[in-house]
């Protein structure tokens, strides 16, 4: 979807809410894989997806338009629902009930040997990026599972561009430090 026809689509749904619903379908997906890489439960990614979407129609009319896209708007209140839910989890612990594990990202077994390291080797990395602040774990999603670009996560996360690039750097640093010294604590 182009910028123009997204744009038109936006103006369409402040006058007609269910044209909103070509706006939910084009980023459902990414929203909830957005929060189900915070919160690793189905169930909790569901509620805040839909709380998102939920957010966004209700405050649609207070929609402006900065320059950048649509999208961006949506996943700073995904964001600001992502780090309300850290701050209400570390109030109140919970146990999770899902029972899905988390998908491997192998690509191509070869051998029970290379399977092992290779499986060793991502939940390490999983571990470290777990174990990262807030903003550079949110960074990180956004770069490499959302593809968006440095502006459109600075659009996010209410930073300039120029700092975002200076966070990546820092946590690309922080990563590889922490994958090679086998540390699980990154900062």
């Amino acid at each position: 979807m182009s910028y123009d026809s997204e744009r038109d689509l936006v103006i369409a749904a402040k006058v007609n809410p269910e044209a909103f619903g070509e706006l939910y379908e084009k980023y459902v997906a990414r929203i909830y894989n957005y929060h189900y890489r915070h919160t690793s439960s189905r169930t909790e990614a569901e509620d805040l997806t839909s709380r998102t979407f939920y957010r966004a129609l209700r405050s649609l009319q207070s929609y402006r338009e900065t320059g950048a896209p649509f999208q961006a708007w949506l996943f700073r209140i995904a964001h600001n629902l992502v780090v309300n839910w850290y701050r209400d989890r570390q109030n109140r612990p919970t146990v999770s009930i899902d029972v899905e594990d988390a998908p491997l990202l192998i690509s191509s077994i070869v051998s029970p040997e290379a399977w092992v390291s290779t499986a060793e080797t991502q939940q390490k990395l999983l571990d470290v990026v777990e174990s990262l602040p807030e903003d550079r774990k949110t960074l990180i999603v956004l770069k490499f599972v959302d593809h968006m670009s440095n502006a459109e996560i600075a659009e996010v996360l209410g930073r300039t561009e120029g700092a975002i690039k200076a966070l990546y750097h820092r946590t690309l640093v922080s990563l590889k430090r922490a994958m090679s010294e086998g540390a699980d604590d990154v900062q």
